[in-house]
C-alpha cells in the first residue's frame, strides 16, 4: 500500500486538499485500494481554510515521516517560513527515496523547505513571480500545469492538481489505471504537463472549433498526420489551423499528435501482447526505432521495459 499524506498548512485551499483526497481514493485494482490517503498537519488540530470553513487534521508530522508521497496543497500564509520540524519532515521524504508534490502556492512550502533549489518548479500563474523572487535558486515556469524534477512535483492551480495526481497514478500503475480514474472523475484523461496553464480559448466555441478534427486525429492515429492533413480536414490553410490549435490545446499540432500517438502506444503495450513492431504501427509511430525514440523521450524508459511493469493480465 502507497501511503499519500498531504500536509495541510494554515489557510488551507479546501479545494486542493479534496482532490488529492478523491483522485488516489478512487484507484482500485482487482477490487483493492492502491493507496492509503492521510490528511495531517504541523499537530493535529483544526486547519482553517480560505473558504471559510475548517478541516480536521487527523494526524500531526507523524504522517508526513511514514508517508511515500506528501502533497502540500495550496495555502495563503506564503511569506512566512514553515517551522523548522516541518521543513526538516519534508526534505526528510525526499532524502529517503520519497516523493514530495505541491498544488498551486503548495510550492511555496516546498521553497522553504529548501526543495526547490536547482530544481524546475510552477505553481498557479498569478504567484509565479513572487515564488521566482523569493526562491531564486529554483527554475519557475509559469506556463506549464505540472513539472517534475527528481521526485519534486509541482502543479499550477485547481484544476491542474487533477492532472498532477492523474500523472502520478499513471505513472505508478499504468495508462489503463489513470484513464479509469479519469473516468470516476468526468476529468480529461491526459493534460500533458507541459500544456500551457493560460489558453486563448480553452472551451472552442460551437462552431468553428477543431474538436471534429482531433477526434478524427485520434481515430486515424496510424495514418499519416501532420499539420498540412489536419488542416486541410479543418478546410484551413496550414499557418492558420496551427494559431488555432495552438490557441484551443496550448500546444502544437506535431506536440499533440506525439503525445497521443505516446499514450495509444501504453494503451496497447498494457492490453495487449501484439509484438512491439506492431504496436509502432498501430500507434501511428511507423516503425520500432521511432517508437522507441519518441517513447523513451516521454516515457524515460523502452515500450518492452513499460510492457513488463505494466501489463495488466487479462
Amino acid at each position: 500500500m502507497h501511503r499519500i499524506a498531504a500536509l495541510c498548512l494554515p489557510q488551507l485551499v479546501a479545494f486542493d486538499l479534496s482532490v488529492v483526497a478523491e483522485v488516489f481514493s478512487l484507484a482500485y485494482r482487482r477490487g483493492k485500494p492502491l493507496y492509503e490517503f492521510t490528511a495531517c498537519a504541523e499537530s493535529p488540530g483544526r486547519i482553517e481554510t480560505t473558504t471559510g470553513f475548517g478541516v480536521d487534521a487527523l494526524a500531526g508530522l507523524e504522517a508526513v515521516h511514514a508517508a511515500d508521497t506528501v502533497f502540500v496543497p495550496g495555502y495563503r500564509e506564503l511569506l512566512d517560513p514553515l517551522d523548522s520540524a516541518t521543513a526538516e519532515a519534508l526534505r526528510g521524504v525526499h532524502e529517503r527515496g520519497g516523493r514530495v508534490a505541491s498544488i498551486c502556492t503548495g510550492a511555496f512550502a516546498l521553497g522553504h523547505a529548501g526543495l526547490l533549489d536547482g530544481r524546475r518548479a510552477t505553481t498557479h500563474w498569478f504567484a509565479a513571480g513572487e515564488l521566482a523572487r523569493m526562491f531564486p535558486s529554483a527554475e519557475v515556469d509559469a506556463g506549464v500545469l505540472y513539472c517534475e524534477d527528481d521526485r519534486v512535483l509541482t502543479s499550477a492551480g485547481l484544476s491542474a492538481g487533477i492532472d498532477l495526481c492523474l500523472h502520478i497514478v499513471r505513472t505508478d500503475h499504468g495508462e489503463g489505471l489513470g484513464g479509469a480514474v479519469a473516468r470516476a472523475m468526468v476529468a480529461s484523461p491526459h493534460r500533458e504537463g507541459g500544456q500551457a496553464q493560460f489558453i486563448e480559448r480553452p472551451v472552442p466555441p460551437p462552431s468553428g472549433g477543431l474538436d471534429d478534427v482531433r477526434e478524427w486525429a485520434l481515430e486515424n492515429l496510424s495514418d499519416r498526420l501532420d499539420v498540412t492533413a489536419l488542416a486541410s480536414r479543418a478546410a484551413m490553410s496550414p499557418r492558420h489551423f496551427a494559431r488555432r490549435f495552438a490557441a484551443e490545446t496550448g500546444s502544437t499540432p506535431l506536440q499533440w499528435i506525439i503525445a497521443q500517438r505516446v499514450r495509444e502506444a501504453r494503451r496497447l503495450l498494457e492490453a495487449t501482447d501484439m509484438p512491439i513492431e506492431e504496436v509502432a504501427q498501430r500507434a501511428g509511430f511507423g516503425s520500432t526505432p521511432s517508437l522507441r525514440q519518441h517513447f523513451g523521450r516521454a516515457m524515460a524508459t523502452s515500450p518492452a521495459a513499460y510492457r513488463r511493469t505494466f501489463r495488466v493480465p487479462v
